[in-house]
């Protein structure tokens, strides 16, 4: 009975075994077929969750303004670009967007500067509720299905970022969080851009 149950377990694994290359075929062929058939591509992010980097142009989009005002990359080249994407349940944005209304827009709202707030996937009341009480006066968009924040980081990942584009609509700068050494590098490049013809 003993050399039975050997015997049996033994076939057992050797069929598993002559199987296992054709069940591996099947799952290529299952997971090539998916890749085929979805149009959505793989994105590859960093380890801050960016789909983009530095040196890259900007993604095309168009925006609407809480005001109702409809902007675009291609309308603001030829300015230095800021985008502040940020939400009114962001702890984190709400601390840096004090810095960026003082230090950032107020110095440089009338050169060839612009900022704007992107807000993740809010409607716009609560969004105007939200700019009252922090008392910013840059330009807020409005980001439904964070579409927007989509085209620069995988939408998992965390909304307190900023994307600075040149003149030309080129990344040049991208922070993570309010880090208050890479908030100042940002001014500084910023400054930097401005100057520049």
């Amino acid at each position: 009975m003993i050399i039975l149950k050997k015997i049996s377990f033994f076939l057992l694994i050797s069929l598993l075994f002559a199987c296992s290359p054709k069940i591996e075929e099947t799952n290529q062929a299952s997971i090539d077929n998916v890749k085929k058939n979805t149009n959505a591509p793989i994105l590859k992010t960093d380890e801050r969750g960016y789909i983009v980097k530095v040196g890259d142009q900007s993604p095309e989009f168009e925006m609407t303004l809480i005001d109702g005002t409809k902007t675009s990359i291609a309308d603001l080249k030829g300015k230095v670009v800021m985008l502040q994407f940020t939400a009114s349940w962001c702890g984190v944005c709400r601390k840096e967007m004090p810095h960026i209304e003082k230090e950032i827009w107020l110095p440089n709202k009338n050169k060839d500067f612009v900022v704007i707030g992107v807000d993740r996937d809010e409607p716009l009341e609560k969004v105007q509720k939200f700019i009252a009480q922090m008392k910013t006066t840059y330009p807020i968009a409005l980001d439904p299905g964070a579409d927007i924040f989509g085209k620069y980081a995988d939408k998992k990942s965390g909304v307190t970022r900023n994307v600075v584009l040149d003149k030309t609509g080129k990344i040049v700068f991208l922070t993570r969080l309010f880090d208050p050494v890479e908030f100042e590098a940002m001014k500084h490049k910023i400054e930097a851009l401005l100057v520049e013809n």
